[in-house]
């Protein structure tokens, strides 16, 4: 969900209530899995109203989970929840080696030509237009993103796609699909109207996430089916 920028910052974004749960999918003394619906922050937001996220609603019932990623207010999906101080660090030392494989599911705009490829242009943050960010070639920070194709549906004029972001940039797989000329679908920061209300929601979902276990190096592999 797009906040205001510019002149209509002077009026607070309140996120709207999300009625969906947050659903756990693996737990061990270690860590969670959970699946986060879209329109929930991971985190609270600075306003009172925004307090609601899925972090605040997982510590009622488990009172030392925190945070080691996050997502996006509008991708829904799986992420890692750790129990343990010693399992955050060693989440967050992955995270920064870049050893955990993260795989999302998107729907684009149009009829992509190649069955994969990939994405390789910098990326910034957009400072007048925050929180957007922005291909910049002069200052941007290197971003990679991978994609194959799923499906293409010619009736409906778009392309069912897995995005595997090999970088970790804000907004990373938003802005790669839009410079391929394929935006994802219900994005309101970077698609343009048609590719915008060609769906009710933001077409992209965390689907899959591939680590090391903190306490035993044994590889996980967590899955979420995507809502649409």
């Amino acid at each position: 969900m797009e906040q205001p920028t510019g002149a209509e910052q002077a009026q607070p974004y309140i996120v709207p209530t999300c009625h969906r749960e947050v659903r756990i999918l693996y737990r061990d003394e270690a860590l969670l899995l959970v699946e986060k619906p879209d329109l929930l922050l991971s985190v609270p937001g600075r306003l009172p109203q925004n307090k609601d996220c899925m972090i605040t609603r997982v510590q009622r019932e488990y009172p030392t989970a925190t945070v080691v990623h996050r997502l996006d207010l509008d991708t829904s999906g799986i992420m890692i929840v750790p129990l343990q101080r010693e399992a955050h660090s060693e989440l967050s030392r992955q995270f920064q080696r870049r050893t955990i494989d993260k795989t999302y599911t998107a729907v684009l705009w149009g009829i992509l030509e190649q069955d994969e490829g990939t994405i390789e242009l910098p990326i910034a943050c957009d400072w007048q237009n925050r929180p957007r960010q922005k291909i910049c070639y002069d200052n941007g920070k290197h971003a990679l993103t991978e994609y194959r194709v799923l499906h293409r549906d010619e009736a409906n004029n778009c392309t069912r796609v897995t995005l595997h972001p090999v970088t970790g940039r804000s907004h990373q797989l938003r802005i790669h699909s839009r410079e391929l000329g394929h935006p994802i679908l219900g994005c309101d920061m970077y698609a343009h109207s048609d590719a915008l209300t060609a769906a009710p929601r933001l077409m992209l979902h965390a689907t899959e996430i591939r680590f090391r276990h903190p306490l035993d190096g044994i590889e996980v592999v967590g899955y979420s089916a995507p809502p649409f």
